[in-house]
């Protein structure tokens, strides 16, 4: 049996085949959601209803690529959610969601490949923020 070759275009103009960012912006949206809006609000503002409890500022996520000369930080953003680099602002209260992921999945998916779902979802959420820039 011979099958006919489609084209990525194609898939992709039916609707088949979805972008990985296209992906990675609704499961980091619902990463957000659960994990974030708590201090950063649910409009990604810094108004949350945890943030008039803390004794920093939240920054307002929507401004990100505004305060960077118009281009999405990502590997900042990255580094901040993850946590683990060492390249935290002084005095953050950010939880270390790299540690956090990790820990949860390690034991089911071993070191190595809960390495990768903590980029992944790391990754996602920082896709979900490039995309509520305003």
């Amino acid at each position: 049996m011979k099958f006919k070759t489609i084209s990525f275009p194609i898939l992709f103009a039916m609707g088949i085949v979805a972008t990985p960012a296209a992906f990675a912006d609704d499961a980091g949206k619902t990463d957000y959601v659960q994990l974030c809006s708590s201090c950063h609000g649910a409009d990604a503002t810094g108004n949350g209803e945890v943030a008039e409890l803390l004794t920093i500022d939240v920054p307002d996520l929507t401004l990100l690529s505004q305060g960077n000369d118009g281009e999405f930080p990502m590997l900042n953003v990255i580094h901040a959610i993850d946590g683990r680099t060492g390249l935290r602002p002084h005095g953050t209260m950010m939880p270390i969601w790299g540690m956090r992921f990790k820990d949860s999945t390690i034991d089911i998916a071993g070191e190595y490949g809960a390495e990768v779902l903590v980029r992944g979802r790391v990754l996602s959420i920082a896709y979900y923020l490039e995309s509520i820039q305003k």
